[in-house]
């Protein structure tokens, strides 16, 4: 049975996994790391990048990236890593939502659909994020589905 996980996070991290985060991602996503895993993944700047090139790295897993409008949408660095994985062979597949507006209803919408499709959400929130957040929105639309949540701050 394939297990599929959302992950959400802030963006106020910065793209490459560092040695406290890659701590993090070793500790609360590898035991979901394995190779009937599926793992769907935002394609902002933050944890949702610095999540993909670690799962890509360190894992087996499917990886499906969601974005709310296209690929070229998304910031540069957050671009440039989903290209590269994707010209490795390395995604699954990448989800354009095709969003016209980028803003908070867009990525709402695309955090929805992760939600939606998978049964745990792990988000890795600020510690000192207010619970208005696109990562506490995330977490919380997963509450009202009935979905398994971990929550990791950072």
């Amino acid at each position: 049975m394939e297990r599929r996980v959302a992950i959400t996070g802030t963006r106020s991290i910065g793209d490459a996994p560092d040695d406290r985060l890659a701590a993090a991602f070793d500790a609360y996503l590898r035991p979901f790391a394995d190779s009937a895993a599926h793992f769907y993944v935002g394609g902002a700047s933050g944890v949702d990048t610095a999540a993909l090139q670690w799962l890509a790295t360190n894992t087996e897993a499917a990886l499906t990236v969601v974005v709310p409008c296209r690929i070229v949408d998304q910031p540069t660095g957050s671009a440039n890593v989903i290209e590269a994985l994707r010209d490795e062979g390395r995604l699954a597949d990448v989800v354009e939502m095709g969003a016209t507006l980028l803003g908070k209803a867009a990525y709402h919408a695309r955090n929805r659909w992760m939600v939606d499709h998978a049964g745990i959400v792990i988000g890795f929130p600020r510690g000192d994020e207010s619970t208005g957040g696109g990562t506490w929105y995330t977490l919380n639309y997963a509450a009202e589905q009935a979905k398994v949540r971990l929550v990791v701050p950072l």
